[in-house]
C-alpha cells in the first residue's frame, strides 16, 4: 500500500511517499479502508519533533481518518466489516490507504456525512467539545469568543456554542474567513487584523465581557484576552507558539481563570461524551465539517505547510 513515512524529525519535506506491506488486525484491533485523512497543526509539531509526544522512526503521521471497515480482529462486536467510520486514533498511522486502529478509535460516520468531511471530526471537534463545555463548562447564556474562528476547531467550537444556545463572536484573519463562520454560526465575526478590533467585541457585550474565550495562539493574544474577560471568565487555551507576557491583576480583578488541556490525555468517560456528542451534532445536523481544500496524498508536505498558514480555513484534508 502507499503511505506517507517519516524517517527523521524535520520540515515538511521529510516526508516520503512510499510502497509499504499493508497491516493486518490483530484481535481487538480493526483494518480501515482510509478513504480520506485530516491534517492538524498537532501532525507537523510531532513531524518537527518539537512536540511532547515522539514516536518511534520511522512512523506513518496522522490521527484523524474516515473510511469502511475492511476487516476486524478476534473479539471485535463494535464494528463490522462495510461499516463507515472516523477514526479518533490509530496503531499505524492514518496517512495511508489502510491504517490498524483499536476497536476503540471507530466511531460511526453518518451517511450524510462525506469521507472528506469525516476526516476533518475528531482533534477539531473534539477539543472543541472539551475546551467549551468539559473545561470552561460553558452553559448556554454565556457569551464565547472564539480566536481563529474560521480553522477546524474554530469552527467546530462556533458550531457546538451556537447549537447550546451561546451568543458566538469569532475572529478570523480574511474576508472569506469572516464570511465563513458567520455562515457556521457566529452572531458578530471581527477582523483580528483590524487596528483596534478589540474595542469592537467589547462594544458587541455592551461593555460587560465575554465570558468564554478559546485561544488558539496564546503566545499573541493572551495579555489582550485578559482584559476582554467578563466577571469570572474563562480562558481556554487551545494552541501555543511560544512565550507570552500577561498582567496577573487582570485576571484577579475579574477573578478570572486560564485553563489549558491537551486532547491525548482525555480519561475515557470524557471521551466517550465527546462522542456521543460529536454523533448527536452529526446526526441533528448541528456540525457540519467544513472541508477547505482536497489533496493527494503525496502531497503531504504541502497540506503541513498551508495548515500553518494564518489565511488557511476549514480543514486541509490528504486523499489516499
Amino acid at each position: 500500500m502507499k503511505a506517507i513515512r517519516v524517517h527523521e524529525f524535520g520540515a515538511p519535506e521529510v516526508m516520503k511517499l512510499e510502497e509499504i506491506p499493508a497491516p493486518r488486525p490483530a484481535a481487538g484491533q480493526v483494518l480501515v479502508c482510509v478513504h480520506a485523512t485530516g491534517v492538524n497543526p498537532a501532525d507537523t509539531y510531532m513531524r518537527s519533533g518539537n512536540y511532547a509526544i515522539k514516536p518511534p522512526l520511522p512512523y506513518t503521521p496522522g490521527v484523524d481518518a474516515a473510511g469502511i471497515i475492511e476487516a476486524v480482529g478476534a473479539g471485535v462486536t463494535r464494528v463490522k466489516p462495510g461499516d463507515r467510520v472516523y477514526t479518533s486514533g490509530s496503531l499505524t498511522g492514518t496517512c495511508a490507504e489502510y491504517a490498524v486502529a483499536l476497536e476503540s478509535q471507530v466511531h460511526p460516520l453518518p451517511e450524510r456525512i462525506s469521507f472528506a468531511q469525516g476526516a476533518g471530526i475528531y482533534i477539531p471537534y473534539g477539543t472543541a467539545y472539551r475546551a467549551l463545555r468539559q473545561i470552561a463548562r460553558a452553559r448556554a447564556a454565556e457569551t464565547v469568543l472564539v480566536h481563529g474562528a474560521s480553522g477546524g476547531v474554530g469552527l467546530a467550537a462556533v458550531q457546538f456554542a451556537r447549537a447550546a444556545g451561546m451568543t458566538v463572536l469569532g475572529t478570523a484573519g480574511t474576508p472569506q474567513g469572516l464570511e465563513l463562520i458567520q455562515r457556521e454560526g457566529a452572531h458578530h465575526a471581527f477582523d483580528h487584523r483590524a487596528p483596534g478590533y478589540t474595542d469592537g467585541i467589547l462594544k458587541a457585550t455592551a461593555g460587560r465581557g465575554v465570558d468564554v474565550i478559546l485561544e488558539m495562539l496564546a503566545n499573541v493574544n493572551l495579555g489582550a484576552d485578559l482584559k476582554l474577560l467578563a466577571t469570572r471568565g474563562r480562558v481556554v487555551v487551545i494552541g501555543s507558539r511560544g512565550d507570552v507576557t500577561i498582567t496577573p491583576r487582570d485576571v484577579m480583578v475579574r477573578e478570572a481563570s486560564i485553563h489549558a488541556f491537551t486532547l491525548w490525555g482525555i480519561p475515557p468517560a470524557d471521551a466517550a461524551d465527546v462522542h456521543a456528542a460529536i454523533l448527536a451534532g452529526l446526526d441533528n445536523a448541528t456540525l457540519r465539517p467544513v472541508v477547505g481544500k482536497e489533496l493527494p496524498l503525496a502531497e503531504a508536505p504541502r497540506a503541513h505547510t498551508e495548515v500553518m498558514e494564518s489565511h488557511a480555513f476549514g480543514k486541509i484534508i490528504l486523499i489516499p
